[in-house]
This record gives structure tokens, C-alpha cells and sequence, in this order.
């Protein structure tokens, strides 16, 4: 069983070795299982100090592969919020920047996201859409509720891995 002293080494700023990556992909049979069987109230008490814990050793800004490979659903207050703060009209926000995906939500249409800056910080980050804000999950009952979710999100994010790591050796 894994202790924090095993769990930290991939979180100590070594953004180039993505050994931790390695580990989330032997590690997805163990994840499936763990969400299939937790008891759900106890794990939502665990995950906002899990949550905490986590961002107190992973940078956003070293990794962004949430942004450079994925992308979130724009709902249509997203839609409205950014077309607004870019200035311009919600319908040409969405042919520049957005598609429908096969199950009819709008994403944007290439990786890495057009709002990704250089320095992997957002140029819409305060009106960002609702998933990014509420990404990678880990403090609320989507980790629990969607494991599908959960562990395509451990492959590449370093938070949701090591929340479920903890998960893991909390047990």
C-alpha cells in the first residue's frame, strides 16, 4: 500500500519525467474498482482536504494538459459569458472557435485550446467555461458518480492521480 513518502516524489516539480503517467496507466484496473466499491459519503468527506492537498503540490501552469489536449463542453451560458467579454457576437465566437461533438456539445475545434497562452495560463480564465473551473473534478461527487471520467482524467492530470493515489492508501 502506498504512503504519502511514495505518492510526493511525483509531485516534486519534475514536470519532464511523467513516471507518474506510467503509474496512472498500471493503476486504472485498482482505480475502477476502488470507485466501483466506495462508500460514497466517506470519500465526499475525504475530497475537499484531498482537493487542497493535491493543488498544494501540483502547478497547474507546469502541466496544462488539460488544455493542450482536451477540451471542455461550452454550454450556453459559457457561450454568452465569453462572446460577451471577447466582444463579439455569440455566433461568431462559435464558428471561429467551436463544433459539435458527436454527443452535441460545443468544444472547440483543435488542440491545444485557442485560449492557451504560451506560458500555459488562459487568456479567458475569469470567464473561462464551467468545466474548466470546476476541472479536474477532484473536490466534488463527479470523481465518484462518472469513473469513466475519473480515470481518463488520472492518465494526464497530476491532481486527479494523486487523489486517487490517496484514495488508494487511505483505504
Amino acid at each position: 500500500m502506498d504512503t504519502e513518502s511514495n505518492i510526493t516524489p511525483f509531485f516534486s516539480g519534475e514536470w519532464e519525467d511523467r513516471s507518474w503517467q506510467l503509474k496512472a496507466a498500471g493503476r486504472q484496473k485498482q482505480y475502477a474498482a476502488y470507485l466501483k466499491r466506495a462508500n460514497k459519503n466517506a470519500v465526499l468527506k475525504k475530497l475537499p482536504d484531498l482537493h487542497n492537498e493535491a493543488f498544494s503540490k501540483v502547478d497547474c501552469l507546469h502541466c496544462a494538459a488539460c488544455c493542450k489536449n482536451y477540451s471542455p463542453r461550452f454550454k450556453t451560458p459559457d457561450i454568452k459569458r465569453i462572446s460577451k467579454h471577447l466582444k463579439i457576437k455569440e455566433g461568431v465566437f462559435i464558428e471561429t472557435y467551436l463544433q459539435l461533438d458527436n454527443e452535441g456539445d460545443y468544444v472547440v475545434k483543435k488542440s491545444p485550446c485557442p485560449f492557451l497562452e504560451n506560458d500555459n495560463r488562459c487568456s479567458i480564465y475569469d470567464v473561462r467555461p464551467s468545466d474548466c473551473h470546476r476541472f479536474p473534478y477532484t473536490d466534488e461527487d463527479v470523481l465518484l458518480n462518472r469513473p469513466r471520467i475519473t480515470l481518463k482524467n488520472a492518465s494526464f492530470c497530476p491532481a486527479v492521480f494523486y487523489v486517487m493515489e490517496r484514495l488508494l492508501a487511505l483505504k
